[in-house]
């Protein structure tokens, strides 16, 4: 029988926008401007070492911890760096601070294939729309800048709400704002701890968005599985 949905909310990174390029590929480019040559693929691995430790350290962005998203992006920033043997205190933050800036805008974000069809086509069939997404306040303008933004009633990320997924919190503030029972929403996203098993977990449905080459969770059944976001309304209209 045909789900009887009335709202989807969707994740964002690697569900509707992907990175242009790996991180430490804009990195070097960054640091090349500055006349400082480091490997992407050191700069990649670097950023990984601290990124996590940083997450660890300060769990969503440090927002129970008095510091601003702004910041800590910029402490990963200057940490990758670091690692990777650049030390001298002025150009780190001239750099951190570019970087920080060129990650809100399309420069560096580009629409996953699909993506802006199927938006526009659930709109069309009058869902409710939302974002849940573990992101910092950067991530509106980030998809008004990725031409996105529209097809939204509201945008829930991790530092606003201060919850992050699969903390069940994001979730029911979700469907909240649309005043929809859990029953007759659904989830999109391509994590399967923090997108599938968080939104089942409220009583939400729950699509896994899962490209080629990617493991096979057994949990999930096939008719929940997303080879590409194309096949979201044949699944839900089925």
């Amino acid at each position: 029988a045909m789900l009887r949905l009335r709202l989807l909310t969707w994740d964002v990174k690697d569900t509707l926008l992907r990175l242009r390029q790996p991180v430490g590929e804009s990195y070097a480019a960054e640091a090349w401007a500055h006349g400082i040559q480091v490997q992407p693929e050191a700069l990649s691995r670097s950023f990984r070492e601290a990124y996590r430790a940083q997450s660890r350290h300060f769990p969503n962005y440090g927002r129970g911890q008095g510091l601003s998203s702004r910041q800590w992006w910029v402490d990963v920033v200057k940490q990758t760096f670091r690692l990777s043997g650049v030390h001298e205190d002025g150009v780190l933050t001239l750099m951190a601070e570019n970087l920080y800036r060129d990650f809100c805008s399309a420069h560096n974000w580009e629409v996953l294939p699909g993506a802006s069809e199927t938006l526009s086509r659930c709109c069309q069939r009058g869902f409710h729309m939302g974002v849940v997404s573990n992101f910092d306040n950067r991530l509106e303008n980030v998809l008004s800048q990725c031409n996105l933004r529209h097809h939204f009633e509201f945008v829930l990320t991790s530092e606003d709400t201060g919850f992050a997924k699969p903390d069940r919190r994001i979730f029911e503030k979700a469907l909240r704002l649309s005043g929809v029972p859990p029953e007759q929403a659904a989830h999109v996203g391509d994590d399967y701890t923090q997108d599938y098993r968080a939104a089942c977990a409220v009583g939400m449905h729950g699509f896994l968005l899962r490209t080629a080459g990617q493991g096979k969770e057994p949990e999930v059944p096939p008719e929940h599985v997303l080879p590409t976001l194309s096949h979201l309304l044949a699944l839900i209209e089925k």
